[in-house]
């Protein structure tokens, strides 16, 4: 979807301290050969500080960076992907209580680790169909140190990470601007993620703990007895995603300076987002996510506020800023840096 007037006035990531990969295999939690082959050095561990928490914290910087006061913001759209809280209650309300706290709809999404693109495309439509109120916060938090998930072993496509990351989206100019946003899914793939696992009664209410590498063992189990696995492909989904959003910006891959992906491990991330897209690690983000794993929803506007904080891009540059999720789903957006490097301290929330 190629967008108009729409910018990111401000973004901010939480990452809390980090816990190494060295020292996991140290403890037991973790296999040596599985640190060598993912490449990761170390994951952000948040201890017992809440996922909302985190988002709180980002949202709180991104708001100072932004210059947007309260009753600027007609809305508030919270992504995450593990559990948040109590059962049945309502964490993105929580997350505005203790922001912008306006009367205003605060809506979860759940999209899994697309959940911050997805809500991305979501705040663009609604500024341009209703511009009265110039801006939307956007807000994801997780924290994995939970007993329904072990972050070590839950899946050798990454190692799991603690992050809040926050972004306003704004019809005034910021350190960004949006020129088009979207995705694209392949649903037949949507088996690939469920495996054999029974639906009813949901896995969570009765114990069974996140294992992603159990249901990847499914299916190669089933494609042994001649039950051929959904058919599709991660990079092809990835690929149509980006060529698309590209296409709609006006802009050629030639054109993209650098590439905000998620925090796959280093074989998973080649063979799902860079060799897709045809560009190396090093124009990707991959000496970020190898020292926080992936981060969940937050990935998206952790890596670009790193690229951003750490001077790698500048004004003129675009960046392209890509995630995925299970479903499997792809989406993209492409961003043009507009403002001058961030200084540290600078609009940071104390």
């Amino acid at each position: 979807m190629k967008v108009s007037g729409i910018h990111l006035a401000g973004i901010a990531a939480c990452l809390p301290e980090l816990y190494t990969t060295e020292r996991a295999v140290a403890e037991g939690k973790y296999d040596e050969q599985d640190r060598e082959d993912a490449g990761i050095e170390s994951v952000t561990f948040a201890g017992e500080t809440t996922g909302p928490d985190l988002a709180v914290a980002a949202a709180k910087t991104a708001v100072a960076r932004s210059g947007h006061r309260p009753e600027d913001f007609g809305a508030l759209l919270h992504s995450s992907v593990h559990f948040q809280g109590p059962d049945g209650w309502s964490a993105q309300h929580y997350v505005l209580r203790h922001t912008i706290d306006r009367p205003v709809t605060a809506v979860e999404v759940r999209q899994g680790c697309l959940g911050m693109l997805s809500a991305l495309e979501l705040a663009a439509c609604r500024l341009m169909a209703a511009p009265e109120q110039p801006a939307v916060l956007l807000t994801s938090g997780d924290n994995f140190s939970t007993p329904l998930v072990d972050r070590w072993r839950a899946s050798k496509l990454f190692l799991l990470g603690d992050a809040g990351a926050a972004a306003v989206v704004s019809r005034r100019p910021g350190f960004a601007r949006v020129l088009a946003v979207g995705s694209v899914s392949t649903p037949s793939m949507e088996e690939l993620h469920r495996g054999g696992e029974p639906m009813f009664p949901p896995g969570p209410t009765v114990g069974r703990t996140l294992n992603l590498e159990d249901r990847r063992e499914f299916w190669r189990q089933e494609w042994a007895r001649g039950v051929p696995p959904p058919m599709g492909n991660f990079g092809d989904t990835v690929a149509a995603a980006a060529h698309r959003t590209l296409a709609e910006a006006g802009l050629t891959m030639a054109d993209i300076t650098r590439v905000a992906h998620i925090g796959f491990s280093q074989l998973p991330l080649h063979a799902s987002f860079l060799d897709p897209l045809d560009i190396d690690a090093k124009r990707g983000i991959w000496e970020f996510t190898r020292t926080t794993g992936h981060l969940g929803s937050a990935d998206p506007v952790a890596g670009l506020e790193h690229l951003w904080k750490t001077g790698q891009v500048s004004a003129g540059d675009h960046v392209m800023v890509i995630g995925a999720s299970p479903g499997m789903e792809a989406g993209c957006a492409i961003v043009e840096i507009t403002g001058s490097r961030y200084a540290e301290g600078e609009g940071d929330h104390a």
